[in-house]
């Protein structure tokens, strides 16, 4: 019954992440008007509104004027299902700290889509997110000091602000954008100085794997623009729940190689 509730309530949430995720970045208000069809501004009745089931029963399609829905809205409402499960399995005898781990992944979770279509990561998520789990960092479980956050998130800040000038500087152009300087505020408040390296190795890999395909497979040039929001996000998923095994298996092969 415990997953049942936590599966329906998060595919609720993650409807509404769905409007976050559209009308964000276009400025438009997240409460009026009601949900409509972005192609046909159908207002959607309560039953073509349904998480994920009216997805399915309408076959990826608009009920009035037929235009193909995207795959973002099933997706983003079954990864938010996913989220609350995880992070309730995963920390259910600290029942705060699951709370918070669920909102820094849904925080991601949008940033994630919005800078996969429009290259931006808003400030309302990025600054916003960054000022709740920093106040959040001085009760964190996990953290040996109530300054452990504070100090990471400034400095991580602090090491991408070099990087986007310094490689403005050099190239004259910039390497990454500088909404990755404000994420890693965030990502260091709330996952510490260790949790933060092993996201930022995972998403540096994972980033060079992608960029590596487009430039060699896709005929894309060295100066592709790839947006690094959604590497951080994967790597900091990862780190969340397994970044002490993934730092210890790090640490064992350098050791050995």
């Amino acid at each position: 019954m415990e997953i049942i509730v936590l599966i329906v309530f998060g595919l609720s949430v993650g409807s509404f992440l769905n409007v976050v995720i559209y009308r964000l970045p276009r400025n438009e208000s997240l409460a009026f008007p009601r949900s409509h069809c972005p192609a046909c501004n159908e207002q959607l009745r309560w039953f073509h509104n349904l998480p994920v089931v009216s997805f399915l029963a309408l076959r990826r399609r608009c009920a009035r004027c037929r235009a193909p829905i995207s795959w973002r809205y099933p997706l983003v409402e079954i990864a938010t299902a996913g989220i609350f499960w995880l992070c309730w399995s995963h920390f259910r005898d600290q029942p705060l700290h699951a709370l918070f781990s669920a909102i820094f992944l849904l925080i991601l979770l949008v940033l994630s889509f919005i800078d996969l279509e429009h290259m931006i990561l808003p400030d309302e998520l990025t600054l916003g997110g960054a000022a709740v789990f920093l106040a959040y960092s001085f009760f964190h479980p996990g953290f040996s000091s109530p300054w452990t956050g504070v100090a990471t998130a400034l400095g991580a800040a602090a090491v991408f602000a070099g990087l986007f000038f310094f490689y403005i500087k050099v190239r004259g152009m910039e390497g990454l954008g500088f909404g990755d300087v404000k994420l890693m505020l965030m990502l260091g408040a709330f996952l510490g100085l260790e949790g933060l390296v092993v996201a930022l190795l995972l998403a540096s890999f994972c980033g060079l794997i992608v960029g590596g395909f487009m430039i060699l497979f896709r005929g894309k040039d060295l100066k592709l623009a790839l947006p690094f929001g959604p590497f951080l996000a994967l790597g900091a998923f990862f780190s969340l729940f397994w970044g002490a095994k993934i730092l210890a298996a790090i640490q064992s092969w350098v050791m050995t190689g």
